[in-house]
């Protein structure tokens, strides 16, 4: 897991590919918020991007996700949110692939919460497990981007 803010990029300490991406004019703070909802995948690009309202939940109704052919990107847009991770791989053969590359695991031990509001980013390599849409205090819709990185991408 990666956290950092889009106003700070280079305090975030990330891999070239992901420092390329996020740098972009277009995917500023300012320029993200000002998007449509939906779906955008700029020209030529492998990564896309999903931005949108969502409700965020108490965290006993949230499910822990993880990916493998995907990473993961999760900036706040408004609102704000808690995300708790596990830092070891929680993959089992009997977990759930809810839709393509979209795990879900009941075995995930959260060792780590990050409180994300709006510009705030934390990003989840593939395999990582992960718990968005924690309310900080009561439910709440916020908005988010999310982006999708493919794995070839990274540096791993």
């Amino acid at each position: 897991m990666i956290i950092g803010h889009l106003n700070a990029l280079p305090l975030a300490g990330l891999p070239s590919a992901l420092y390329t991406i996020l740098s972009r004019p277009d995917c500023a703070l300012d320029a993200l918020s000002a998007r449509d909802d939906g779906r955008w995948q700029p020209e030529g690009c492998t990564w896309f991007c999903h931005i949108g309202p969502v409700q965020t939940q108490p965290q006993a109704l949230r499910h822990t996700e993880y990916h493998l052919q995907w990473a993961d990107i999760q900036i706040v847009l408004s609102g704000e949110e808690i995300i708790h991770a596990g830092t070891e791989s929680v993959a089992r053969p009997d977990d759930e692939e809810r839709k393509p590359d979209l795990f879900i695991t009941t075995k995930a031990r959260h060792s780590v919460a990050v409180r994300l509001d709006a510009g705030s980013f934390a990003i989840f390599l593939p395999g990582e497990p992960h718990q968005a849409l924690c309310a900080v205090d009561n439910p709440m819709t916020i908005r988010k981007a999310v982006f999708k990185i493919p794995r070839a991408l990274l540096e791993m």
